[in-house]
């Protein structure tokens, strides 16, 4: 309540100071925008998820069923499209880059680059760690920090609710704000312990964690360009690691 009213405080301090100054109508629209941004639903940050995604999936080479890394990732993940209270679906982008993420409505990607690096368990295990960070709202909070960035707010600001259609500038905005958001050290600790937690109770190799993280932290030794692709927003690999290689 406290930082919901505070930016209550700062929009109406930016309409007050538009009122006097010259361009007032612009600073105006500026803090309705802001105001509506942090102050936006659950509901509609869960729409303007399900919108990313949809256009995310029509600009990269997704992976059909009755391609290899498809086939791979359904037979891992058949048993978990529903897990832990939450609805999950999965698709592979073929791409090169060793990387996956998801969204808060239940959306997790995973590039093909990443899935030629990982045996079974280790994929599952960065699969855990991607449903952490849905589960435990890391992935919620960034889209709302993507949505404040972006200018998806302005449509949403002007149209109101949760059937709002995001423009496909505005689209773009919004993944780009939420791929080039990061989650701080806690957040990923966290989802690591949710992933170790996943694969525990599932009945897989909870050391496939550390043996993830290690194999990744390798592989940027060698090319930087998987720590710039992955690690952008999943920092410090090895120390990850090491924090868990106790872990049976």
């Amino acid at each position: 309540m406290k930082w919901k009213l505070g930016m209550a405080v700062l929009a109406a301090s930016v309409v007050m100071a538009g009122c006097s100054a010259t361009g007032g109508g612009n600073q105006v629209g500026a803090a309705l925008d802001v105001f509506k941004a942090v102050t936006v639903s659950e509901a509609e940050l869960q729409a303007a998820s399900l919108q990313m995604r949809a256009a995310e999936d029509k600009t990269e080479k997704v992976a059909s069923a009755k391609n290899k890394y498809g086939q791979r990732l359904a037979r891992l993940t058949k048993k978990h499209l529903n897990e832990d209270g939450l609805k999950l679906n999965f698709k592979v982008y073929l791409s090169e880059q060793v990387n996956a993420n998801a969204s808060p409505d239940g959306s997790i990607r995973v590039y093909s680059g990443l899935m030629d690096k990982m045996n079974d368990q280790e994929l599952l295990a960065v699969l855990g760690h991607e449903i952490g960070h849905v589960k435990l709202g890391h992935s919620l909070a960034a889209m709302r920090t993507a949505y404040l960035a972006s200018a998806g707010r302005k449509a949403a600001a002007s149209t109101g609710g949760t059937g709002a259609v995001l423009a496909a500038s505005e689209v773009g905005a919004l993944t780009e704000s939420f791929v080039n958001s990061q989650f701080s050290q806690s957040q990923e600790t966290a989802a690591d312990d949710y992933g170790v937690a996943f694969l525990r109770r599932n009945g897989y190799k909870p050391s496939a964690m550390a043996s993830a993280l290690k194999k990744l932290a390798a592989l940027g030794s060698k090319d930087s360009s998987v720590l710039d692709q992955m690690f952008s927003s999943h920092p410090e690999p090895n120390k990850r690691a090491e924090r868990l290689s106790d872990v049976k």
